[in-house]
């Protein structure tokens, strides 16, 4: 195809054939699904303060506010991209001027540029983005919590590097998930802050000679505050990066834990099963219990990590200023990453709070691979006052000599134990029955770590108290930002002067 037939193709006028199918349309339906809501809140607050400044009559503002309530309740699937406008936001211009005029349309747009309007729609999309998935991470700590709670005793298998390590409880776990969750939370909190500035009465980029009230408009869309320079408002880009790289901090550790429950539900572990509606079977293979919901889960988060990846890499190299690169491309990554996370942590507390754990099993693998034998080297330092270096030594060769002959550290009577520490110690040190029976019991293991933080019941339950004050905070400061955001969205929608 040579020049002239591929224009005649395209048209020669903006926008080409081309640039409507691989751009404009796909832009218009992201706009429509996500930002719609938000842009009619903007005309509304944005039209109030400029009555509320005698920029423009109140009669005036009266009779936009109901023409914007108007379309602003029209069905909003039923839109439908048009090649006559450039985007959604003139295809609602025109909508507004035919239903009132356009002397009166065009005062919406006084004092108003789309760059400070497209990123307050942006930071009010990506607001409730957040507000949403803490609501879902929140459920997920009010399930860790209650089985954390059920698990104080459920002595199990510690591991380090993949390995076998020392004994702990299913709820010193769940309360170590509960606390890396709660830090991803507090990320999301940051960005959420960072994000709920307003950038409006910045205009395109230097504001106006309009007389506004940016605090007022601030107000009115329920923002925490402005983005005080209007350089800064435009060009900023960290109220993206902010809530991108929550998205792959949270994804990350996230992704860790639900690999451990993976295995913790494998046949050969088996601790923890999976509950009947979250599983599925082979098509082959009648005896499978495929947690395929944990599965998923990993996945999600993998991919969502990705879309958070996709933020940073758009943004990196970027100019300090309006460009398109952190605009309508970019924005769908976060929305589908924010989607993705949200499925993963609604997946994952579905399967927290009806899983059924094996504690027989649990306590039995913990008294295998001699991972008791720590305390032998600290009762025979702490207790009978050897060294720690000879302690460690003697504790070694019991735990070598017993993965040679087969054996676990219960197999052992404590007068074979008191001849190898008669042949590898200095001093002269007998073990008692009992004192032996306590090394190598995963139960007084655990009871033992009573320090700050450990695994002993007394402690996690200690712990879960405070964790549960913690959870209290998020669910009432989400509570709290729902209500306000609603009061606001009624505020502007019923505003009449």
């Amino acid at each position: 195809m040579n020049k002239e037939e591929f224009t005649k193709q395209e048209g020669s006028v903006f926008p080409g054939k081309t640039y409507v199918d691989a751009l404009l349309k796909p832009v218009f339906y992201d706009q429509r699904d996500y930002l719609f809501q938000a842009m009619f809140q903007i005309h509304r607050a944005h039209v109030i303060m400029l009555s509320e400044q005698t920029i423009i009559k109140k009669e005036d503002a009266n009779i936009i506010l109901e023409c914007i309530n108007r379309i602003g309740d029209m069905d909003v699937s039923s839109l439908d991209y048009s090649p006559d406008f450039e985007d959604l936001f003139f295809m609602m211009e025109s909508k507004i001027s035919k239903d009132i005029g356009p002397d009166l349309a065009c005062m919406i747009h006084i004092a108003r540029s789309r760059n400070d309007m497209g990123e307050a729609m942006y930071r009010i999309v990506l607001r409730e983005c957040v507000l949403s998935l803490l609501e879902d991470m929140i459920d997920v700590e009010e399930a860790l919590i209650q089985q954390a709670n059920e698990h104080l005793n459920t002595v199990m298998t510690a591991h380090t590097h993949t390995q076998p390590a020392q004994p702990t409880t299913f709820g010193h776990y769940l309360l170590a998930v509960f606390d890396v969750l709660d830090r991803d939370l507090n990320r999301f909190w940051s960005a959420f802050h960072c994000i709920n500035l307003s950038p409006m009465g910045a205009a395109a980029i230097t504001t106006t000679g309009f007389k506004i009230d940016r605090e007022r408009v601030c107000d009115l869309l329920g923002f925490d505050g402005l983005m005080e320079n209007s350089y800064d408002a435009i060009g900023g880009v960290d109220y993206l990066l902010e809530p991108a790289t929550s998205i792959l901090a949270s994804m990350t550790n996230t992704g860790r834990w639900i690999n451990d429950f993976l295995r913790l539900a494998t046949v050969e572990i088996g601790i923890v099963k999976v509950a009947a509606p979250y599983v599925q079977i082979s098509s082959i293979m009648p005896q499978k219990r495929n947690p395929v919901s944990v599965e998923h889960a990993r996945a999600l988060a993998s991919s969502a990590v990705g879309e958070a990846l996709s933020v940073i890499q758009m943004i990196h190299n970027t100019p300090y200023g309006d460009i398109v690169d952190t605009e309508d491309d970019l924005q769908p990554h976060l929305y589908r990453g924010f989607d993705k996370a949200s499925r993963v942590y609604r997946l994952m507390n579905a399967v927290v709070r009806t899983m059924e754990v094996d504690k027989d099993r649990a306590e039995k693998q913990a008294s295998e691979n001699c991972i008791t034998i720590t305390e032998c080297a600290d009762v025979l330092t702490r207790e009978k006052g050897v060294s720690y270096r000879e302690a460690y030594k003697v504790s070694s060769i019991i735990a070598t000599t017993s993965v040679q002959d087969n054996r676990e550290l219960s197999d052992w009577n404590v007068a074979d134990v008191n001849e190898l520490l008669k042949k590898n110690l200095s001093e002269k040190v007998v073990l008692t029955k009992e004192e032996w029976e306590g090394i190598v019991s995963p139960k007084v293991f655990v009871e033992r770590r009573s320090v700050r933080g450990g695994p002993n019941p007394s402690e996690v339950k200690r712990m879960i108290e405070d964790r549960k004050g913690k959870w209290k905070n998020h669910k009432e400061k989400c509570e709290s930002l729902r209500a306000h955001f609603i009061h606001k969205e009624n505020v502007l929608k019923h505003f009449r002067h």
